[in-house]
């Protein structure tokens, strides 16, 4: 998967702490580097030989690591993990280390090492590079909760052969000793992917998933949000949220020319208000004309998706993982995908895409628009969608979690 965080073997750290473009020598002379391998490989070996120190040091039994270097704060999957350990008053010593300017300093490193190596149960969520090289130590637990729900575009070991997909030899994904997924018919994809046995792969559900089951919580979301967003309150909300194009983080982008602000403003904005969810790899600035601004706002900023999904009435997307979580809500959506056929070439989907997406395919503006107008949208393909997905749908995976993984 490139630079997206599936095919990465080497370590990124080594980037924050050198300047990779100069090196500055002795007598003033300047070289360029030709290649980043060689710092890559000094830092991961120091990094491996740090973590292989800290081994020395006794495992304990009831700490836990929650450990992302994507997620600045305590949300998604492991949000829901921590407050489920809390609701139960579990005896768990409980560490975090995620993405923070504090990886910056020497001793943030140390201490991660530390953390990987006396951790009983170390849970990711996403690509993370430092654990890869290591020798995961006995009666340890390496478990990953990946960031999207079911199984849509290929990814990791599953795109060999496709550009930015990992080598036949990279250790990426190999040593998690468990994965949980939303049901048993993705199993055979995440084992493929991560590179593990089948075995390895538990389908109790996607902890972060028992939003949809919650009312209350539904509920209160709901109301905060159109407390904060006056906007949202007298009109119906259609969201789009589309994956990126490029190869990965550093050439993410996103091909707003394909779409005709024009036309949807003047078509929709009596009705619906329409908010931008980017992914966030995607750092293009999105110049919205002004005389269109009480209509499109951008939201690529707020980070719980899950969260605008419960204001949205029509979800608009195209390969995102985003619809798994939104046809739990029994609401329509839309694939606004025009370049289908390319982006099957390029990274392919373990289901066909025309006969799995749960809503009709589009593929310009005016589409979009007469859709949306005449509620064309294929409604009845979604209590399928959801029982191929999903063996579980009652708002209980944290506590199985929990449960089955943790105790």
């Amino acid at each position: 998967m490139g630079e997206d965080g599936n095919g990465m073997e080497n370590l990124k750290i080594e980037d924050r702490l050198f300047d990779m473009k100069k090196l500055t020598m002795i007598g003033g002379g300047t070289i360029l580097l030709k290649s980043r391998k060689l710092l890559r490989g000094f830092f991961k070996l120091l990094f491996v030989a740090l973590y292989t120190m800290c081994c020395i040091f006794p495992i304990k039994k009831n700490r836990i690591l929650f450990a992302s270097d994507s997620r600045e704060d305590l949300s998604g999957n492991f949000s829901f993990i921590y407050q489920e350990i809390k609701r139960q008053d579990l005896d768990f010593d409980c560490k975090f280390m995620l993405k923070d300017i504090k990886r910056k300093q020497i001793g943030t490193y140390m201490q991660l090492a530390f953390y990987l190596a006396t951790s009983s149960k170390i849970i990711v969520d996403d690509y993370y590079a430092y654990v890869y090289p290591l020798k995961i130590r006995n009666k340890v637990e390496l478990i990953q909760v990946w960031h999207a729900v079911g199984a849509f575009k290929r990814f990791g070991h599953s795109r060999a052969g496709l550009p930015g997909a990992p080598t036949k030899n990279s250790k990426t994904h190999r040593n998690y000793t468990k994965a949980i997924v939303s049901s048993s018919n993705v199993v055979t994809h995440y084992a493929e992917g991560f590179g593990i046995k089948a075995d390895r792969i538990k389908s109790i559900g996607v902890p972060r998933t028992d939003i949809f089951f919650n009312e209350e919580y539904k509920t209160r979301t709901k109301k905060q949000l159109r407390e904060k967003f006056t906007f949202l309150k007298d009109k119906k909300v259609i969201m789009f949220a589309p994956t990126f194009r490029g190869k990965g983080k550093a050439t993410a982008y996103y091909p707003f020319e394909k779409i005709d602000f024009k036309l949807l403003y003047e078509n929709l904005s009596d009705d619906y208000v329409f908010i931008i969810k980017l992914h966030p790899f995607v750092r293009q600035q999105l110049e919205i004309p002004i005389e269109y601004r009480e209509f499109f706002h951008d939201f690529s900023d707020y980070r719980e998706i899950n969260d605008l999904l419960l204001i949205t009435d029509v979800l608009i997307t195209d390969y995102s993982s985003v619809c798994f979580e939104y046809a739990l809500l029994n609401k329509p959506m839309l694939f606004f995908a025009f370049d289908v056929e390319e982006y099957i070439k390029d990274r392919d989907f373990y289901f066909n895409y025309h006969d799995f997406i749960p809503g009709p395919l589009i593929r310009n503006s005016k589409d979009l628009v007469s859709h949306i107008q005449n509620e064309e949208f294929l409604m009845e393909r979604l209590d399928s969608f959801v029982n191929l997905f999903y063996d579980q749908k009652d708002g209980k995976s944290s506590k199985r979690f929990v449960e089955e993984i943790l105790k």
